[in-house]
């Protein structure tokens, strides 16, 4: 194990979405755990899934099965957003759940658990409301939140509100958000829903209805985990998020540079994963299935 934690190897699958093609990265069975609870792990925006590998490895040495998704248009997962592109965070959302479907055989009979980072925690934290969480037994939400400038601390969500608004106006000119300094490339809808969230605070509506009924009524246990020194994501976008599930059970957690035994933010928290892999075998283990 090295200071960043264990490096996994994988093997390369992919899923069928109509015109777009999901990369899956699936990891070796932990030792001697045939059924294992199971992790699918969404990333966050711009991401690739082979920058989890560090995590993946603790979550596999903590006792854990392991699948990492690309989303639409990141690393595997093909082709790249560009001005054709129409898809948006219901897509997103319906993502979750064929890929969930796809790895049936390899869940069933399993504890099973999705953890999301960032865009991929929105995914799939709208997936398991918008299905009464039939699909799994809880929800890790790790370095998520709603980026709703009103919500960030100082002075910080002046400048959070114009940064996200011009960057969906580029999108808007442009077609397709090309990246430049954020986010990688992204298809013009999910950029317009994501500088929604940001400048009303709430997540938008999937196939034309407001998803806040469903999170209200959501049950499925949730671990909720901000990141120190964690600016794209501070810990109060994370209790603004929360604060729309009134039903569901919310252990919410903060995981410490001092822990961590590094400085971390909003991307390096993946490469010291120990801390957050022992939350999370923890809370897989005592989720009711």
């Amino acid at each position: 194990m090295t200071e960043s934690g264990p490096v996994a190897a994988y093997q390369q699958d992919h899923l069928d979405r109509g015109a777009d093609r999901l990369g899956l990265h699936l990891y070796p069975e932990p030792d001697g755990r045939p059924d294992a609870p199971a992790v699918v792990i969404c990333p966050a925006m711009g991401v690739p899934a082979r920058y989890y590998r560090p995590l993946a490895g603790a979550l596999r040495d903590a006792g854990l099965a392991v699948v990492v998704v690309d989303l639409r248009g990141t690393g595997s997962s093909t082709p790249p957003a560009s001005r054709a592109s129409r898809y948006r965070y219901a897509d997103l959302v319906a993502d979750v759940g064929a890929v969930l479907e796809s790895l049936k055989s390899r869940l069933d009979g399993r504890t099973r658990l999705l953890l999301g980072h960032s865009l991929g925690g929105q995914a799939a934290l709208l997936h398991t409301a918008l299905t009464d969480g039939v699909a799994v037994d809880g929800l890790a939400l790790v370095a998520v939140g709603l980026p709703y400038w009103r919500v960030y601390p100082g002075r910080t969500g002046y400048r959070v509100l114009p940064m996200t608004q011009t960057v969906a106006l580029a999108t808007e000119l442009l077609g397709v958000w090309p990246g430049w300094g954020f986010g990688g490339r992204q298809a013009r809808g999910v950029i317009r829903d994501w500088a929604y969230t940001a400048r009303v605070g709430r997540l938008p509506h999937i196939d034309g209805a407001d998803p806040a009924p469903a999170l209200r009524r959501m049950r499925t246990p949730v671990l909720a985990v901000s990141i120190e020194d964690d600016w794209h994501t501070p810990p109060q976008t994370l209790d603004h998020l929360c604060g729309f599930l009134d039903a569901a059970p919310v252990r919410r957690e903060h995981v410490t540079a001092a822990e961590a035994g590094r400085r971390m933010d909003h991307f390096t928290w993946v490469r010291s994963p120990v801390p957050l892999a022992r939350r999370i075998a923890a809370f897989a283990d005592g989720l009711p299935r």
